[in-house]
């Protein structure tokens, strides 16, 4: 059985690396949901509100909804 670590028994790089990963992670998923709330609903590539569950799924809801979930304001 595998011994479980804890936070003190990592090194100074690898809790920089878990505190830059969840940065990442927290601003992904703020810029996906301030993006997708005021957007209208013709403008989102399936519904909102699964879009919005979605955000949820860290890292893959925010970079799909990025990636995939947004039509073009430009384009109709």
């Amino acid at each position: 059985m595998a011994a479980t670590r804890t936070w003190s028994d990592l090194s100074r790089g690898q809790r920089a690396a878990i505190v830059a990963g969840a940065a990442v992670e927290v601003v992904l998923t703020c810029v996906a949901i301030v993006d997708l709330v005021p957007r209208p609903g013709s403008q989102v590539r399936g519904p909102k509100a699964l879009w919005l569950l979605g955000c949820a799924v860290q890292p893959f809801g925010p970079l799909a909804y990025l990636a995939a979930g947004r039509r073009c304001r430009r384009c109709r």
